[in-house]
């Protein structure tokens, strides 16, 4: 047995326990909206000259923190809670249908109104013959606007409420601007008051932006933003990684996971065990976005069905292995398809 292969009834055991968890993800759920458009239909506009593309199909599903909802749900988690807003627009109701049909997702926590709109990346893919879908210039809707303090206090009441009876919490930060979206100084106050109240909760973190200020969590991360946590003003050399991650965990006392592309993952421990996997071999074309977040998915899934440190790195890395040769999508990775490279 290598050191990234696992014994098929360990993995049996622990896959099985998905279908007993119930996990919380508050964050910035958005709507990806792809746009295939048909090159050989492209015509020129009469009244302006410029080409026009003729979009031919319009698939639309979660992203954001919706891309780790999309990703328990892929694995057979038995109920999960988005904590989160939506718009009350087209996008919000495509948002609204896309989550709901998910199996085992609960929509009570998740606010549908017409304080925000609905953050959506539109996403144009040029879809020709024996080639990959090629993207073109995204298309954006986000709020710019501080996210209002009546909206706030929904969603804290919704995750306190939660806090109660899930056996862990997703935290997904997207947004670029702070305060717009759901993870504001407010809710992280909230899921500090929640953690010191029931310090047994798992509870994971991801932020596009930034995760200093947030309380002692797990944290998931990539190189850059681990050497800003460690007050560098320089890129934390790849051969200290694993100190600067274990130093990270233990002043936590949390988990502390690092992602290094194709360099793979290292993880940490709060009692100083350091584990690291390489990133399985390339097979073909790749497309890397939502890697990140089926990391943080299965990571967390799998150390709140009773993995260990390194048992969760195997099992997250497959898993991302398996999305990102997915092209032209946010793609999932089933368990099945995750046993197929870890048994």
């Amino acid at each position: 047995m290598n050191d990234r292969s696992m014994d098929p009834a360990r993995f049996r055991a622990l896959t099985q326990r998905y279908r007993q968890l119930r996990i919380a993800v508050a964050g910035d759920f958005c709507l990806d909206r792809y746009l295939e458009i048909d090159p050989r239909r492209e015509e020129i506009s009469i009244e302006t000259g410029l080409p026009v593309h003729n979009v031919v199909r319009v698939r639309s599903q979660p992203g954001g923190a919706g891309t780790i909802l999309n990703n328990l749900a892929a694995l057979g988690v038995a109920e999960i809670f988005p904590i989160g807003f939506a718009g009350d627009d087209g996008e919000g109701f495509e948002l609204m249908r896309a989550l709901g049909s998910l199996p085992g997702v609960r929509m009570g926590a998740f606010v549908l109104g017409t304080e925000r709109r609905t953050f959506t990346y539109a996403k144009p893919l040029m879809i020709s013959s024996n080639r990959p879908p090629r993207e073109l210039s995204r298309l954006d809707f986000k709020n710019w606007t501080p996210t209002p303090a009546s909206l706030q206090h929904r969603l804290i009441q919704s995750l306190r409420a939660l806090a109660r009876k899930v056996d862990t919490l997703i935290v997904m930060d997207q947004v670029d601007v702070p305060e717009t979206g759901v993870i504001t100084r407010q809710m992280l106050r909230a899921i500090r008051a929640i953690k010191k109240e029931r310090p047994d909760l798992l509870v994971m973190a991801d932020s596009r932006r930034s995760l200093q200020g947030y309380p002692s969590i797990c944290l998931k991360m990539n190189r850059f933003e681990l050497s800003r946590l460690a007050g560098k003003s320089r890129l934390i050399p790849l051969r200290a990684v694993g100190r600067a991650a274990a130093a990270l965990a233990r002043e936590r006392g949390s988990y502390c996971f690092v992602t290094l592309a194709e360099k793979g993952i290292i993880g940490a421990g709060s009692e100083g065990a350091v584990e690291r996997l390489a990133a399985l071999p390339v097979r073909g074309e790749i497309d890397v976005v939502g890697a990140g977040d089926c990391v943080t998915a299965n990571l967390t899934a799998a150390l709140a069905a009773g993995a260990s440190l390194r048992e969760a790195l195997q099992l997250a890395t497959a898993a991302a292995s398996i999305v990102v040769h997915k092209l032209g999508t946010t793609g999932t990775a089933s368990v099945a398809e995750i046993k197929g490279l870890v048994c």
